[in-house]
């Protein structure tokens, strides 16, 4: 049996493989729109979007018959040294969605690469143009840009990555600032203080600084931590007036996330790079990709002998199959956004959000941007909270699933990120099932105080 197979051999990520296999465990076999099917044919909700990839639904015909058309041409070939017309077709449609300005598409395998070759490529620019001492990084307080050694050194999760903390190169963080909103409604917003602590380290060092990393609007990883459009725009002002390249991580907030193709462009932040993967392919195919500018492009041209080149590349760079999909996805999600429909689902997500879950006794928070949310599970007694070694939001998603809602919990928190394409049926469903879920959990579960 498969399921038999999967015990014995299988070591998945970021899971702790004794409570896995100790556990209620769900193996899926098919799918299509917003709903898993497993080998009995119970559906469960995709409430996380296939770890925040999908955008269309599975199965979707329009992009499964995208993909047989390239099929029938040309599945894999090499971007070292050759070129295929889809990879090219794509990567002057991305460049477009920057209005030309990011001409340039360095294609990958995922987005933590994306990043890192974002970083690699400012580093060796300034080295090219006469500025070696520009080699200081900053990025965010609770940043997730990858588990690369690199995006590691980038992130500030200790709990994912602090036991390879020594392996790692120092990176400059500033604050993230304290920001909540639900259903279009700021709850709390306070980004001064992070604005002026990264002023005034940018007006000390600012001509030491390679780059900066920033998440734009939704920090996922860290459990869906938000910043205002003001803040993005000011960290870009600050990034220009010292002349630090501002690298844009889209991984997870573009592509209708937020609603719309990508966050940053839609509220006029202009970066130097633009790091893309998750829903570019709509969650099909493995794809990633950089954008960056001309003038970071041209300082890397010369003779051969000058290693002015940059080095770096993935065996499936720009796969055809990939690119393919991810043209298709394009299209229809451009169609998706003029039609409305995003601003309608986000609209919808955050009212029943609110509705289901605001002001609960078992509920501490609550943030909602886009298509992406996060409930905070627990007393709403600040004084207490769940005891650790109960698992009380994983209890809460097994239950969920059995119910027929598939979600992830980080902590005591459940991350919410359906595809852009949900209903308002399914948006019901899905948070109805998991309120019903954490009131059939939390009763059993032991408080304890929180120590000072």
């Amino acid at each position: 049996m498969i399921d038999d197979a999967d015990a014995r051999h299988s070591w998945h990520p970021f899971t702790q493989m004794r409570e896995y296999l100790g556990g209620p465990r769900l193996e899926i076999t098919r799918a299509r729109g917003c709903w898993l099917e497993d080998a009995q044919g119970r559906r469960y909700l995709d409430g996380n979007a296939s770890i925040w990839t999908n955008v269309h639904g599975h199965n979707d015909p329009e992009l499964n018959a995208a993909l047989v058309r390239q099929l029938d041409q040309v599945a894999h070939v090499t971007l070292l040294g050759l070129n295929h017309p889809t990879a090219a077709r794509l990567a002057e449609r991305l460049s477009g969605l920057t209005g030309g300005r990011c001409s340039r598409v360095f294609y990958s395998d995922c987005g933590a690469m994306a990043v890192e070759i974002a970083v690699k490529m400012s580093i060796q620019y300034w080295q090219l143009h006469g500025a070696p001492g520009r080699r200081r990084i900053l990025a965010m307080q609770h940043a997730y840009h990858g588990d690369s050694f690199g995006t590691m050194s980038l992130g500030d999760s200790g709990g994912f990555h602090g036991r390879f903390q020594p392996w790692c190169f120092s990176v400059d963080r500033f604050p993230s600032p304290d920001h909540v909103e639900v259903n279009g409604r700021v709850l709390a917003s306070e980004y001064s203080a992070a604005v002026e602590s990264l002023a005034a380290f940018l007006a000390a060092h600012g001509a030491e600084c390679a780059c900066l990393v920033l998440e734009p609007l939704v920090q996922g990883a860290a459990g869906m931590r938000q910043q205002p459009v003001a803040f993005v725009r000011e960290v870009a002002r600050l990034c220009r007036l010292h002349g630090v390249h501002l690298i844009l991580d889209e991984v997870f907030v573009a592509f209708g996330r937020l609603g719309h193709v990508l966050a940053g462009e839609a509220h006029g932040v202009e970066a130097d790079f633009l790091c893309l993967a998750k829903g570019l392919t709509a969650g099909y195919l493995p794809l990633a990709a950089t954008l960056t500018t001309e003038a970071v492009y041209e300082a890397h041209l010369g003779a051969w002998e000058e290693h002015r080149a940059f080095y770096h590349g993935h065996t499936y760079t720009g796969n055809p199959l990939a690119c393919a999909v991810a043209l298709e996805s394009l299209t229809k999600l451009e169609l998706l956004q003029r039609s409305g429909r995003l601003t309608e689902g986000i609209a919808w997500l955050g009212q029943a959000l609110e509705n289901a879950f605001l002001g609960h006794p078992n509920v501490r928070g609550l943030r909602q941007l886009g298509f992406t949310a996060a409930v905070d599970f627990g007393p709403a007694d600040s004084q207490c909270a769940w005891a650790p070694g109960e698992r009380g939001a994983l209890r809460v998603c097994h239950e969920a699933r059995r119910r027929g809602l598939v979600l992830r919990p980080l902590g005591d928190s459940v991350l919410i990120v359906p595809p852009p394409v949900i209903d308002r049926s399914e948006i019901e469903f899905l948070t109805t099932t998991l309120r019903a879920a954490l009131e059939a959990v939390a009763p059993g579960l032991p408080v304890q105080p929180i120590s000072s």
